[in-house]
């Protein structure tokens, strides 16, 4: 039997929250990301000159789909970007993806657009096949890239069977790095998630995030700032947010930002002093960030973007993610 679909859309993220909010939990594209939260802050410090069109897809008035988009000059995309969006998708019931994409599909193909990019899409995604497939069939030329990787780690019920789980080496790098900082001077390794302390807290971060890499110096432009700023104001208020930073003899030497979404943990962004790089801070703070999450209880450890070595050898497993590039 035959459903009836119809769109609705809306103009802002306001008019559509309440809806995405409760839909979230059912998509097969569910992460901190695509949260009309991240997306709606995303929005308010780089959606300038672009157009937004917020749409979701019912059936029988039960939303099975929401396609979050944004168009300019011709060229379609997904609201965020690849700078400081990992991932990005159209949000879908799995077993509905048909109906939805058949009917997106449908939708843009009346805007006006001459290239569809989207970047950030996960391994598995359904739309690589379905919206790829349609978009063939109408004559376009669709190109599928790798865009990047993701390292992740499925995460143990313990610390011990987690040390048990790396590669003999790794292992015993670990323990030996984490013993040296120990008779180093006196260490601890803590989480501040509080708006109290925020502004001081984002302070050392940035200071340790400029310091640790000429490109992460160039990476933090005003604009990145300041949406660093509103993103952890945001996910502190919805306990999302994590500064894990490592302190040696009362210094803060590391930190990582990580969001803890859905079941996982999710580490975005890190610095250390480099002064202390011959203790390994960097990769200690984070393994006991690792530590945290298995402490809470959490099933996964997403590296996010890139292949940087410390991922490796502390276990992270690539995912790729890709870039698809719609032309007619």
């Amino acid at each position: 039997m035959s459903r009836l679909l119809d769109f609705a859309h809306a103009d802002d993220f306001d008019g559509i929250e309440e809806e995405w909010t409760a839909f979230l939990p059912s998509s097969s594209t569910n992460t901190v990301f695509v949260t009309p939260w991240w997306q709606k802050t995303w929005w308010e410090n780089f959606g300038d000159g672009w157009d937004l069109h917020l749409t979701s897809v019912r059936s029988e008035g039960t939303t099975i789909g929401i396609a979050p988009l944004m168009l300019k000059n011709g060229e379609l995309r997904l609201v965020g970007d690849a700078d400081i969006v990992d991932y990005l998708d159209f949000l879908v019931l799995e077993d509905r993806s048909t109906e939805f994409f058949g009917k997106l599909w449908e939708h843009a193909k009346g805007l006006d657009w001459r290239r569809t990019v989207l970047t950030g899409v996960s391994a598995g995604s359904q739309t690589l096949s379905e919206f790829v497939s349609l978009a063939k069939a109408d004559g376009c030329k669709v190109t599928i890239d790798e865009e990047d990787t993701t390292p992740l780690t499925e995460l143990p019920d313990s610390w011990d069977d987690y040390l048990l789980g790396l590669s003999k080496k790794n292992r015993h790098e670990l323990r030996r790095k984490i013993r040296r900082l120990e008779r180093t001077g006196e260490f601890s390794q803590y989480v501040r998630s509080d708006l109290s302390t925020l502004d001081k807290d984002m302070e050392d971060f940035f200071h340790l995030l400029r310091i640790s890499r000429t490109d992460k110096e160039e990476f933090l432009t005003p604009e990145r700032r300041q949406f660093f700023l509103d993103t952890a104001e945001e996910l502190i208020g919805r306990d999302q947010f994590k500064l894990n930073f490592l302190e040696l003899d009362g210094e803060r030497v590391a930190c990582c930002i990580s969001f803890d979404y859905d079941g996982e943990y999710l580490l975005y962004n890190s610095g250390f002093n480099p002064e202390y790089s011959r203790l390994s801070v960097g990769l200690i703070n984070k393994a006991l960030c690792i530590k945290d999450a298995i402490d809470e209880g959490r099933r996964r450890f997403d590296f996010l973007r890139g292949s940087e070595r410390y991922k490796y050898d502390l276990g992270g497993v690539d995912r790729l993610v890709y870039r698809v590039t719609v032309d007619r």
